[in-house]
């Protein structure tokens, strides 16, 4: 898993005017908290910030006023222009086990007549900290209609396990909707007919 390297700075001075000046240096107001410790206000950069959280469950090496492994737990964005507003980290130790959300990722084709329906994007699974798999595939090739993979199907890697219900759905293979009968259409094709098959008889 990817292991990014963020430079922390104390954050001393709290509310909405002091986090907005934060914001304004293209920085990020943060809170590191876990294993029983007082919760710690940091300012993180930006950018940095931004570019570590394109990875799902990345692992951030805080150094400076703190030196700290954490996983980002809360992410708050602005709704308007999706920038970063405030992050909750996660304390997290080496050898420590962690539950989190993987990606599950179809590989593959269906066999030809079929729809995949995936039900989960992700699953819960609990694993290492320092080893979180960054996504989980799942081999479809071929599948057909009305087979179905469960969460307990899936292949984890070595070292993780499964926290969601192994008998929930993850995908499943369905038939094509039928195509919706026009009733009306139908009633009026029909009696179309019958008054085409009235007029020959009379002509004969």
């Amino acid at each position: 898993m990817s292991e990014v390297k963020i430079a922390a700075e104390q954050r001393t001075k709290f509310g909405k005017g002091a986090a907005r000046a934060i914001r304004r240096e293209d920085k990020v107001p943060a809170v590191l908290y876990g294993h029983g410790t007082e919760p710690r206000h940091l300012t993180l950069p930006g950018h940095e910030v931004l570019l570590a959280l394109r990875t799902a469950n990345v692992l951030i090496r805080l150094e400076g006023a703190v030196d700290e492994l954490a996983l980002p737990k809360g992410v708050q964005r602005d709704p308007i222009r999706g920038f970063i507003e405030h992050v909750d980290l996660l304390l997290v130790r080496r050898g420590e086990k962690v539950t989190v959300e993987v990606q599950v990722t179809p590989v593959g084709d269906i066999a030809p007549g079929g729809i995949l329906d995936q039900q989960l994007i992700t699953v819960s699974v609990e694993t290492e900290a320092t080893h979180i798999p960054t996504g989980i595939e799942v081999d479809i090739a071929g599948l057909e209609v009305g087979k179905q993979i469960a969460a307990g199907d899936l292949k984890l890697p070595s070292g993780t396990t499964l926290v969601t219900d192994p008998e929930a759905l993850v995908l499943h293979v369905t038939a094509p909707a039928a195509e919706p009968v026009d009733e009306e259409a139908a009633e009026s094709a029909a009696a179309e007919a019958e008054a085409a098959e009235a007029a020959e008889a009379e002509s004969e």
